[in-house]
């Protein structure tokens, strides 16, 4: 293991996926981590900590909230990971499940952001990082809810980095096919990362590309990092 750091990373959605797969490597590295996750996770390093926690209840992150700044103080990363994939029609889909995407994807991470955001703000120092989509700015049938939540996330995204400069490092992550749950706990359609034959990512490898952008020297930072398999063509 790295020297201890002693920084403090929170990553929503981190019990699964990308968020677990980056929860591992930062505590590899040294960091203290928190889980927020509405499951409890599996296989992470003991030490890790994990809080129960639902992004689209305001109460369940005022409670992370307080629990992070009482018991470990101000975070140096915010992870904001959690998600909800969709694949319906719009013609015949069901709104109340698009509510519910768009309240994991977009409403979620705004109610993190409007929370420990400005402690990190006046510290003058920290990473924010948003895990987007290549969905993202792309219409294609079944797609629009979820590229719209994405879509929208990455707007949010680029104006924390604007109204947040020069003290805070705002990246946006956009991953292709990765072979993580995701597929298979989205609504509606279950397609697996074989079925759509362009290969796959693994979640270690954007976790990788994650810590690279944690990791720029002072006064530059990587704002959008967009990593698919060489073979998948959007």
């Amino acid at each position: 293991m790295s020297q201890k750091l002693s920084k403090i990373a929170i990553i929503t959605g981190g019990s699964h996926g990308i968020g677990k797969a980056l929860a591992i490597k930062l505590f590899n590295e040294g960091l203290q981590v928190v889980v927020a996750d509405i499951r409890e996770p599996e296989q992470l390093p003991q030490d890790v900590y994990f809080k129960k926690c639902d992004v689209t209840r305001s109460e369940e992150i005022d409670a992370l909230y307080q629990w992070v700044h009482q018991e470990l103080g101000i975070p140096d990363i915010l992870v904001l990971s959690a998600g909800q994939g969709i694949k319906e029609r719009l013609t015949d889909g069901d709104p109340q499940k698009w509510q519910r995407v768009i309240d994991t994807n977009l409403m979620g991470p705004l109610r993190c952001v409007r929370s420990f955001v400005p402690s990190m703000l006046k510290k003058q120092a920290g990473n924010v990082v948003f895990l987007s989509s290549v969905s993202a700015h792309k219409a294609f049938e079944y797609g629009g809810i979820y590229s719209a939540s994405k879509t929208a996330l990455e707007i949010v995204a680029e104006t924390l980095r604007l109204e947040t400069l020069p003290h805070l490092n705002v990246t946006t992550v956009a991953p292709g096919i990765v072979d993580t749950s995701f597929f298979q706990h989205q609504y509606t359609d279950h397609t697996g990362v074989d079925q759509m034959d362009m290969g796959y990512l693994r979640a270690e490898e954007v976790a990788e590309d994650i810590w690279f952008a944690l990791n720029k020297k002072p006064g530059s930072s990587i704002n959008k990092i967009v990593c698919r398999p060489i073979a998948q063509g959007f």
